[in-house]
């Protein structure tokens, strides 16, 4: 078997493990990223209009990480049904991509304190979305619809990512110094 950019088949076919898969994954990286704090971090950034709170982040992205790893699987699964069954199939190579730009981002915005170069990854991984939405209007409508809370959650990310940056000078403040300022805010209020 060629190698190729797409998670096993494997996963594709268990709505089990599509469904695990991004959760378990996304999950790791927020564990990996979060254990040097990124709520410090978020708590002193400059931000934008309507911007939530740091506790509402694990929840959504979960819940949203639930539905496209479902959808994945049953686009798989229609596809198959439609005898257009080759491994990878181009929706299987574009969701592998975009689970991929997505796990990058927290690690490009709060590991490296790159703002810019999130907002980089952001925008391609809104184009890899919308790109994975397109094809899959055509084969397979219920994985679509699954896929636009996903959607408007990234556009509305990409709008804090772009409002952050803008507001914080495009940069994302040391971990010694967010937690200083966070201790700061907290005696303040």
């Amino acid at each position: 078997m060629p190698w190729s950019f797409a998670l096993p088949q494997a996963i594709f076919e268990s709505p089990l493990l599509a469904t695990l898969t991004p959760i378990a994954t996304g999950s790791t990286i927020g564990y990996l990223v979060n254990r040097h704090g990124t709520k410090p971090k978020y708590a002193t950034l400059k931000q934008p209009p309507l911007a939530p709170p740091a506790w509402l982040f694990p929840p959504v992205w979960t819940l949203l990480y639930g539905l496209t790893g479902y959808a994945s699987y049953h686009a798989t699964k229609s596809l198959t049904s439609l005898t257009l069954s080759t491994y990878p199939s181009e929706t299987q190579i574009l969701y592998t991509a975009q689970l991929a730009l997505n796990h990058v981002w927290m690690p490009l915005f709060f590991g490296l304190r790159k703002p810019a170069l999130a907002a980089v990854d952001i925008l391609a991984l809104g184009g890899t979305v919308a790109a994975l939405m397109r094809e899959w209007w055509d084969t397979d409508r219920f994985a679509f619809w699954l896929f636009t809370p996903y959607a408007a959650w990234l556009g509305y990310a990409t709008y804090l990512n772009f409002g952050v940056g803008i507001l914080n000078g495009w940069t994302v403040p040391a971990e010694d110094k967010a937690r200083s300022e966070a201790k700061g805010k907290g005696r303040e209020e």
